[in-house]
């Protein structure tokens, strides 16, 4: 009886191994990176355990594979399973790509969320991203970034022309129209520029990821709210045809993953800012609000940004005009509901 028991344990673990899967993923974020990309191998840990080991997702560090440039087309022929990413980082190739990772002067948390799971906003993102052949997943949520990081203090916004940057998504072109040279890269690519010299200011993220890079060793000033990025979103991405391949359960195990990393970041991001925010003060940072007439600028670029976006592309303008009017809605809960 014994024998037999070992031969049976054996014989189980030899067909599990043989039925076991694993989704080849790449990062756009590193997983050094708190919340931007330990999420990421968060995930791949849950996704495991869901699905007691049938299923595996192997993170790979950005640029493992493809270059991050690179990976929604890679993902979207199958040449890379999946991968934890920003829609945003797809603009160059879908225009609408940005609102579904931050807008400039953008809905909050709950707004974001409410949108992306009642109102509309996965639905529209899965009609756009049809033709490519690609599944998508909202699995971690961001709180606001800083605005930037810079050498010297910004007054007015002639302080910004001719300024090397590097911005996310659409806030790239809102800092185009007051005269920086902006651009939208991977964390990892931005790090170099800065190192580099190819740029000479940047936004990152929060306190929390810009203290564990070292931002504070390439300027001292430190520029607050970001306007270009209220919220961000995460998102895991699969090759269409490796989605419908996985079981009912499988699928089942990295939507519930999914929602679990948007709650966790959500609250994580919230709590963990206000001790590496002091490291930075105490490291000799300044840390700066804008002024009025800078906000003003920035909403006023911003203002022309969007209307030439909606113009240019049925697709932005379709999901422009839908998150506008939940926001609006939503507005009016929230000045009911909530205490100021």
């Amino acid at each position: 009886m014994k024998t037999f028991g070992k031969v049976a344990v054996v014989a189980a673990l030899m067909a599990s191994a043989a039925s076991a899967e694993t989704l080849v993923m790449q990062s756009v974020y590193p997983s050094s990176l708190p919340l931007l990309g330990d999420s990421g191998v968060n995930l791949s840990k849950q996704v495991e355990m869901l699905t007691g080991g049938e299923l595996s997702i192997e993170f790979n560090e950005p640029g493992a594979i493809v270059g991050g440039n690179e990976m929604w087309d890679a993902i979207s022929t199958g040449a890379v399973d999946a991968g934890w990413y920003s829609p945003g980082f797809a603009q160059g190739i879908i225009p609408s790509a940005a609102i579904f990772t931050s807008v400039p002067f953008g809905p909050d948390i709950r707004a974001y969320t409410a949108w992306w799971y009642e109102g509309g906003g996965k639905e529209i993102w899965a009609e756009i991203t049809e033709p490519y052949n690609i599944h998508t997943e909202l699995c971690a949520i961001l709180v606001p970034e800083a605005s930037g990081w810079f050498a010297k203090e910004i007054n007015t916004p002639d302080d910004l022309k001719g300024l090397k940057m590097r911005v996310f998504g659409l806030g790239a072109q809102v800092m185009q129209k007051l005269g920086a040279e902006a651009q939208s890269m991977p964390v990892a690519d931005t790090l170099t520029g800065l190192r580099l010299g190819t740029i000479d200011a940047a936004e990152v993220s929060f306190p929390l990821i810009d203290e564990a890079v070292g931002m504070n060793e390439y300027a001292s000033h430190y520029y607050f709210p970001g306007w270009h990025q209220q919220t961000s979103l995460i998102t895991f991405i699969a090759n269409q045809d490796v989605w419908d391949g996985l079981e009912d359960q499988e699928r089942f195990a990295i939507e519930t993953a999914c929602a679990a990393n948007v709650a966790y970041t959500s609250a994580q991001g919230e709590a963990k800012q206000m001790e590496p925010l002091a490291n930075l003060e105490a490291a000799g940072v300044t840390v700066h609000r804008w002024n009025d007439e800078m906000m003003g600028a920035f909403q006023t670029a911003w203002d022309e940004v969007v209307e030439e976006q909606v113009a240019a592309d049925p697709h932005f303008a379709r999901a422009w005009q839908s998150l506008s009017d939940f926001r609006d809605g939503f507005a009016k809960w929230a000045d009911l509901a909530y205490i100021k």
